[in-house]
């Protein structure tokens, strides 16, 4: 069983990964930390209640976390990609006229999911130490609220069982430069922070990410199969569809489709082997032209220049068995809706 805590700005593709997570018998969902994002704290806070009531989870914990980057100024919210309410337009109310007929309302009697009297630094914190070295922090957003519990609690990385990256690019473009990925640059400070603490990290960036594509075939497949779990997915990635099929990394694609950025990150938890890694020191460049770019030593040298003196290893995924991975999610969650 893998104790995760999902670290979220939710997020189209981080409902995926939450519904994902629920479904997996394998794994026991703590809790959502949000952090701004996609959306900004209060929307992104909101909709990690939202989804998991939608999914019957009412009871996994939400904490609040950081509404800002940790130095650098905010940068505009993603709404062209996930809409102006983080879940492409379906949260009950965000298009007056539609939201009912587009996404599953909150049920009048249900336990909503209600948000932890302390933040999501302090959760994750908590968390770690009440099971050490059995949670798995999965970080699908910017990583300002992992950098803030590795700052307030320096023992960290040994009290857990490894933290899991979606975020940054090596050889892939970016999707928000030319060589940067929105979870790093969103928080590049806090990225690099984490990459020179000595633990058990993995990134999974979009080298794999954008390997691992959802048709609009599998998705209406979730939507037929999955019950509400599978509308609420088809529904909110309708929007997200539409920004990849016009501009996006689908733009030449035969059918509409997207891709399943932050369920990968759960993908690597529950069949790491379907990734190929390589390990080295990394940074993210914190500033200047090539801010959020995640730099990768994949050889080793003695440099001259300081700044790679001391990196731990990072594993970085450069492969990956895409048919796999998105089968895998894909069977997850309708088998968990027929059990």
């Amino acid at each position: 069983m893998h104790k995760i805590i999902i670290d979220t700005d939710p997020g189209v593709d981080d409902t995926m990964a939450i519904a994902y997570a629920l479904a997996h018998p394998d794994i026991e969902l703590l809790g959502l930390t949000t952090v701004f994002g996609n959306i900004n704290i209060d929307y992104s806070t909101r909709n990690g209640q939202y989804v998991l009531d939608v999914l019957g989870a009412e009871t996994v914990a939400v904490a609040r976390g950081a509404s800002i980057p940790s130095v650098q100024s905010p940068l505009p919210h993603a709404d062209f990609v996930h809409g102006a309410d983080g879940l492409g337009n379906v949260y009950p109310g965000s298009e007056p006229g539609k939201a009912a007929a587009t996404a599953a309302t909150l049920r009048a009697d249900a336990r909503h999911a209600t948000i932890e009297p302390v933040d999501a630094a302090d959760f994750i914190i908590q968390c770690a130490r009440q099971f050490p070295g059995e949670v798995t922090l999965v970080a699908i957003g910017p990583l300002t609220n992992v950098a803030e519990a590795y700052r307030r609690e320096p023992a960290l990385p040994s009290l857990v069982a490894g933290l899991v990256i979606m975020g940054g690019t090596v050889d892939e473009p970016g999707n928000v430069s030319p060589v940067s990925e929105a979870n790093f640059l969103n928080d590049p400070h806090a990225a690099d922070a984490l990459l020179a603490a000595d633990w058990p990290t993995t990134i999974v960036g979009l080298d794999v990410t954008h390997r691992i594509m959802l048709t609009d075939s599998h998705l209406k497949q979730l939507d037929e199969q999955a019950g509400e779990t599978g509308s609420l997915i088809w529904n909110s990635s309708r929007f997200y569809v539409d920004f990849y099929t016009q501009s996006g990394a689908a733009k030449d694609a035969e059918e509409p489709q997207c891709a399943m950025h932050d369920a990968a990150a759960v993908a690597y938890v529950l069949i790491p082997d379907a990734f190929t890694v390589v390990r080295g020191g990394a940074r993210v460049i914190p500033d200047g032209m090539a801010i959020g770019q995640l730099a990768l030593d994949r050889k080793g040298y003695a440099y001259a220049v300081p700044h790679w003196q001391d990196r731990p290893a990072t594993s970085v995924c450069m492969a990956v068995e895409s048919d796999r991975v998105r089968e895998h999610f894909l069977q997850t969650i309708i088998k968990h809706h027929k059990r």
